[in-house]
Protein backbone atom coordinates (compact mmCIF):
# COMPACT_ATOMS: atom_id res chain seq x y z
CA UNK A 1 0.00 0.00 0.00
CA UNK A 2 1.16 3.50 -0.65
CA UNK A 3 0.40 5.98 1.79
CA UNK A 4 -0.95 9.19 0.44
CA UNK A 5 1.03 12.50 0.73
CA UNK A 6 -1.94 14.47 2.23
CA UNK A 7 -0.59 15.88 5.47
CA UNK A 8 -4.19 16.30 6.99
CA UNK A 9 -4.81 14.38 9.76
CA UNK A 10 -7.34 11.50 9.69
CA UNK A 11 -9.41 12.97 11.39
CA UNK A 12 -9.65 16.19 9.37
CA UNK A 13 -9.92 13.97 5.99
CA UNK A 14 -12.48 11.83 7.02
CA UNK A 15 -14.39 14.59 7.68
CA UNK A 16 -14.46 15.51 11.35
CA UNK A 17 -17.35 14.77 14.04
CA UNK A 18 -19.79 13.63 11.98
CA UNK A 19 -18.65 10.69 9.49
CA UNK A 20 -16.83 9.58 12.21
CA UNK A 21 -20.01 9.48 14.97
CA UNK A 22 -21.46 7.39 11.84
CA UNK A 23 -18.26 5.27 11.16
CA UNK A 24 -18.71 4.26 14.64
CA UNK A 25 -22.49 3.66 14.44
CA UNK A 26 -22.33 1.80 11.33
CA UNK A 27 -19.06 -0.34 13.32
CA UNK A 28 -21.35 -1.21 15.84
CA UNK A 29 -24.47 -2.17 13.65
CA UNK A 30 -21.92 -4.31 11.85
CA UNK A 31 -21.31 -6.16 15.14
CA UNK A 32 -24.42 -6.29 16.02
CA UNK A 33 -25.98 -8.12 13.04
CA UNK A 34 -23.01 -10.39 11.66
CA UNK A 35 -23.05 -13.58 12.73
CA UNK A 36 -19.08 -13.51 12.03
CA UNK A 37 -18.66 -11.10 14.74
CA UNK A 38 -20.56 -13.22 17.38
CA UNK A 39 -17.64 -13.93 20.14
CA UNK A 40 -17.20 -9.94 19.95
CA UNK A 41 -20.68 -8.84 20.29
CA UNK A 42 -21.15 -11.00 23.45
CA UNK A 43 -18.11 -9.01 25.11
CA UNK A 44 -20.02 -6.19 25.14
CA UNK A 45 -23.31 -5.07 26.96
CA UNK A 46 -26.50 -5.78 25.63
CA UNK A 47 -27.25 -2.12 24.86
CA UNK A 48 -23.96 -0.61 23.01
CA UNK A 49 -24.56 3.30 23.62
CA UNK A 50 -21.64 3.33 26.05
CA UNK A 51 -18.94 1.23 23.90
CA UNK A 52 -20.42 3.44 20.59
CA UNK A 53 -19.56 6.95 23.23
CA UNK A 54 -16.34 5.45 24.07
CA UNK A 55 -14.91 4.36 20.90
CA UNK A 56 -16.43 7.68 19.40
CA UNK A 57 -13.78 9.47 22.08
CA UNK A 58 -11.09 7.24 21.54
CA UNK A 59 -10.65 7.92 17.97
CA UNK A 60 -11.70 11.05 17.89
CA UNK A 61 -8.04 12.05 19.54
CA UNK A 62 -6.29 9.17 17.75
CA UNK A 63 -7.44 10.34 14.18
CA UNK A 64 -5.92 13.37 15.59
CA UNK A 65 -9.77 15.61 16.35
CA UNK A 66 -9.96 16.47 19.56
CA UNK A 67 -9.21 14.45 22.78
CA UNK A 68 -12.35 13.32 24.32
CA UNK A 69 -11.56 10.23 25.80
CA UNK A 70 -7.93 11.83 27.21
CA UNK A 71 -10.14 14.45 28.43
CA UNK A 72 -12.86 12.22 30.49
CA UNK A 73 -11.11 8.96 30.74
CA UNK A 74 -7.58 9.80 31.32
CA UNK A 75 -4.63 7.59 29.45
CA UNK A 76 -6.37 5.14 26.84
CA UNK A 77 -4.33 1.84 28.42
CA UNK A 78 -6.12 0.13 25.85
CA UNK A 79 -4.47 -3.60 27.14
CA UNK A 80 -5.06 -3.26 30.14
CA UNK A 81 -9.06 -1.75 29.71
CA UNK A 82 -9.18 -5.14 27.22
CA UNK A 83 -7.25 -7.26 29.82
CA UNK A 84 -10.00 -8.96 30.91
CA UNK A 85 -11.37 -10.34 27.39
CA UNK A 86 -9.78 -12.97 25.53
CA UNK A 87 -8.87 -11.53 22.57
CA UNK A 88 -6.63 -13.63 19.78
CA UNK A 89 -6.42 -13.74 16.34
CA UNK A 90 -10.25 -14.61 15.51
CA UNK A 91 -11.28 -11.88 17.93
CA UNK A 92 -9.34 -9.31 16.34
CA UNK A 93 -10.37 -10.31 13.00
CA UNK A 94 -14.02 -9.99 13.89
CA UNK A 95 -13.54 -6.66 14.82
CA UNK A 96 -11.90 -5.42 11.59
CA UNK A 97 -14.18 -7.22 9.52
CA UNK A 98 -16.41 -4.86 11.24
CA UNK A 99 -14.61 -1.83 10.60
CA UNK A 100 -14.34 -3.41 7.09
CA UNK A 101 -18.00 -3.27 6.33
CA UNK A 102 -18.38 0.30 8.37
CA UNK A 103 -15.27 1.54 6.66
CA UNK A 104 -17.02 0.98 3.12
CA UNK A 105 -20.24 2.58 4.59
CA UNK A 106 -18.99 5.83 5.41
CA UNK A 107 -15.59 6.41 3.57
CA UNK A 108 -16.08 7.02 -0.05
CA UNK A 109 -12.21 7.90 0.06
CA UNK A 110 -10.72 4.51 -0.69
CA UNK A 111 -7.28 5.87 -0.34
CA UNK A 112 -8.35 6.93 2.87
CA UNK A 113 -9.70 4.25 4.06
CA UNK A 114 -7.19 1.49 2.87
CA UNK A 115 -4.99 3.90 5.18
CA UNK A 116 -7.46 4.06 8.10
CA UNK A 117 -7.72 -0.08 7.97
CA UNK A 118 -4.16 -0.88 7.94
CA UNK A 119 -3.69 1.83 10.97
CA UNK A 120 -6.09 0.09 12.70
CA UNK A 121 -5.71 -3.40 11.91
CA UNK A 122 -2.63 -2.38 13.85
CA UNK A 123 -4.07 -1.14 17.55
CA UNK A 124 -6.48 -4.19 16.65
CA UNK A 125 -3.51 -6.67 16.67
CA UNK A 126 -1.94 -5.00 19.35
CA UNK A 127 -4.74 -5.83 22.01
CA UNK A 128 -4.45 -9.47 21.20
CA UNK A 129 -3.48 -11.18 24.36
CA UNK A 130 -4.26 -14.88 23.28
CA UNK A 131 -2.32 -17.07 20.54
Amino acid sequence: MQIQSDSRTFYERIGGEEPLRQLVQRFYFHMDKLKEAETIRWMHADNLQSAEDKLFMFLSGWMGGPSLFIEKFGHPRLRMRHITFKIGESERDQWMLCMKHALADVVADKTLSDELYAALHGIADFMRNQP
